[in-house]
């Protein structure tokens, strides 16, 4: 990846004068974040009245500062037509609804054909965003809703709406096993010791909490409604594998094919055919960077994830428990030494 300079110039004003130069410098250029400005200034790329300065150094009234920005540039990844849904779209964001088999960023084995390249294919001037504007991601097999910036500003408040937890997101999978109940998995992930291409849950990993209920019970599966609090890679992937309850056709996470006792020729037709993690974002919320506004957007379930929990609805001769449940009754448990808590009947 290229990148390209770009010069900003600003005055410290009376409301400034007296703070120190990164507090002044986060007002007066909110388009970056902080931490990036941070860097800037250590790097000799923000100069105070002509000199270098150090973040912690104090501004006065009238004092001049010049800006240095980079600005990444995605030479290498070129816009090309890409096939994908745009839910809704202003001057300030994009929001999309990615279909399976498209990976979101070009990487070692997949150099095209991405959201990335679709996405400036769509808008030329998101090759001026860091990542065409993408703020946070979702697995090549997995589908639904993402959030695109369109300005380096809503890009950095998106940013903070996911590290803040203000950034909502619901999905929908289809777990191996039966849960009974709902709960919350706080458990650590981090790369796998052994296996690189692998996340796994870590104890020196990062944070990682998932909520989960139970919305259909199936004979020998679970379709779960699944809420992130934190966003790592492949993060509900990991957390229902490590409860043995790998999600349905997963090819990095998963166990061997479960069929239902007495499965039909066409529930096993469907299962043999499903080939990717069954994993869907329904839902995404947030607040618009530039209004305020709540927004909330809502998807409906893939064709073939809609067939999976068909089939498996139709050969499930028991009673369905589509209840949800609150969130007063808890009990902890211990898996590999880790606590987790679980909703109780």
């Amino acid at each position: 990846m290229t990148a390209k300079e770009q010069q900003q110039t600003a005055e410290i004003s009376t409301d400034l004068a007296g703070k120190r130069l990164d507090q002044a410098l986060a007002a007066l250029f909110p388009e970056f974040s902080r931490s990036r400005l941070t860097a800037w200034t250590k790097e000799g790329r923000v100069l105070l009245n002509g000199e270098t300065v150090r973040p912690r150094d104090a501004v006065k009234l009238g004092d001049q500062v010049q800006l240095t920005a980079v600005i990444e540039d995605q030479v290498e990844c070129r816009p090309q037509p890409v096939d994908f849904e745009v839910v809704y779209e202003d001057e300030h964001l994009i929001v999309v609804n990615k279909p399976a088999g498209l990976v979101v960023h070009p990487a070692a084995g997949n150099p095209d054909g991405t959201l990335q390249n679709g996405l400036l294919y769509m808008d030329e001037n998101l090759a001026n965003i860091p990542r065409a504007g993408i703020v946070h991601r979702l697995d090549k097999e997995t589908t639904g809703l993402m959030v695109v910036a369109r300005s380096e500003l809503a890009h950095k408040k998106l940013s903070e709406a996911l590290a803040n937890r203000t950034m909502k997101r619901e999905y929908r999978a289809v777990v191996n096993g039966k849960f009974n109940v709902g709960g919350t998995i706080d458990l650590p992930i981090g790369r796998h010791p052994t296996q690189r291409i692998k996340m796994a849950v870590n104890p020196m990993g990062k944070p990682a909490i998932t909520h989960y209920r139970v919305l259909e019970k199936f004979q020998a599966h679970t379709l779960l409604k699944v809420n992130l609090e934190t966003g790592r890679t492949h993060q509900i992937r990991v957390h229902m594998a490590h409860l043995r309850h790998s999600l349905v056709g997963d090819p990095v996470y998963g166990s061997r094919l479960q069929l239902p006792k007495n499965a039909d020729e066409y529930l096993k037709e469907v299962m043999r055919g499903f080939n990717r993690q069954a994993l869907h974002a329904k839902r995404l919320s947030f607040f618009h960077p530039e209004s305020g506004k709540e927004l909330n957007f809502e998807v409906p379930m893939p064709d073939d994830m809609a067939v999976l929990i068909e089939a498996l609805r139709d050969h499930h001769f028991g009673d369905v428990d589509d209840m949800e449940f609150g969130d007063d009754f808890y009990q902890a448990f211990e898996v590999d030494g880790l606590e987790i808590w679980e909703e109780d009947d």
